[in-house]
């Protein structure tokens, strides 16, 4: 990410400005290239900073970060419940509908983490987040695919063709593994490991980890591999996942292609979509008995939190599965 100017000239002496909500992102910029955190994580904390120093300035307030306190972060939160999604958006047109509870929430722990590093860098000296509870979401039923649906999704699928034996290959290798789609669309050959079946894949803050894969998905990738996949025109195109001309394919691509599957297979009621897979391949792994630690290596969660969900939706399950093998109601026993 580029490194603007002020920052350096702020690194160098200019004290008074900055606490300046300006002087802090460029700060943030300025550290988040320096700690290697992820470009995306570095974009949410400028935006959220940007909106904060907007809401600032419509009500006549200090932008200056040393005076702004509990009532400032309360107040913010309210404005963030009156703004529209995707207001200055380069890509998304405007909509109507408010933020929702997630992205909010999501807005508030991203201004108290920046917050957090400038108390540590002894910018500022205190958090007017102290005392204050993040705004609550609530938490949805998590969107799974039932294996009826899968069956339609993969049936879909022409796999005479290159293109389609390729698709198929990767949306069985997402399904098998949980990953991310960022994870397998810049997975390279030397990334699989035929004779250990596995694949090593670079998660979320630069984190590697090895992920097993099942034998079905090991001759699926070995068979596209040598006959289907094409020879990249440039070496920085190697990956394993090639578009028909040898060029890498892009998220976008795959969800486009995944979409039209599900309206070709007629599937409704769920979202078509690589995620989707990546839920239903964490509840599929707790239904079939799998341990959540387990899944959180397999899978690259940071928090045990969103596994859970997963264990709940099974339990759900495992009720309705006791209701028609309960042991004590198939048998003849008088109840006093």
């Amino acid at each position: 990410m580029k490194i603007e100017p002020d920052v350096n000239r702020s690194l160098n002496g200019q004290r008074s400005n900055a606490t300046l909500i300006d002087s802090l992102i460029q700060f943030e910029i300025f550290c988040g290239a320096a700690e290697s955190r992820s470009s995306k994580s570095i974009d949410l904390t400028v935006l959220v900073l940007k909106k904060l120093k907007a809401y600032l300035e419509a009500n006549k307030l200090s932008i200056d970060a040393k005076y702004v306190g509990p009532n400032e972060i309360r107040g913010f939160i309210l404005y963030l419940k009156g703004c529209h999604r995707y207001v200055g958006h380069r890509f998304t047109p405007h909509q109507e509908k408010p933020l929702s509870p997630q992205t909010i929430n999501c807005y508030y722990r991203a201004l108290r983490a920046a917050w957090n590093r400038w108390v540590s860098d002894e910018l500022v000296e205190q958090s007017p987040f102290h005392g204050l509870k993040a705004p609550k979401f609530p938490k949805k039923v998590i969107p799974c695919f039932t294996k009826a649906q899968i069956w339609d999704l993969l049936a879909a699928i022409d796999v005479s063709t290159s293109e389609g034996y390729r698709d198929y290959t990767l949306l069985v290798l997402l399904l098998d593994t949980g990953c991310r789609l960022s994870e397998v669309t810049n997975l390279r050959p030397g990334d699989i490991d035929m004779t250990r079946r596995c694949i090593k894949v670079m998660g979320k803050g630069s984190r590697e980890r090895i992920v097993p894969i099942g034998t079905k998905v090991l001759k699926l990738l070995w068979k596209y591999i040598h006959k289907h996949r094409p020879e990249p025109p440039l070496p920085s195109y190697d990956r394993v996942f090639l578009t028909r001309y040898g060029m890498p394919l892009t998220k976008n691509r795959v969800e486009s292609r995944m979409k039209n599957y599900g309206k070709k297979a007629g599937i409704t009621g769920v979202r078509c979509s690589p995620h989707t897979l990546r839920h239903t391949a964490c509840l599929f792994w707790i239904r079939n008995g799998g341990d959540i630690f387990s899944l959180q290596q397999i899978t690259g969660h940071s928090s045990l939190d969103v596994l859970r969900g997963y264990v709940n939706l099974a339990q759900s399950d495992v009720s309705e599965v006791h209701k028609r093998c309960s042991p004590v109601d198939n048998l003849d026993i008088k109840t006093k």
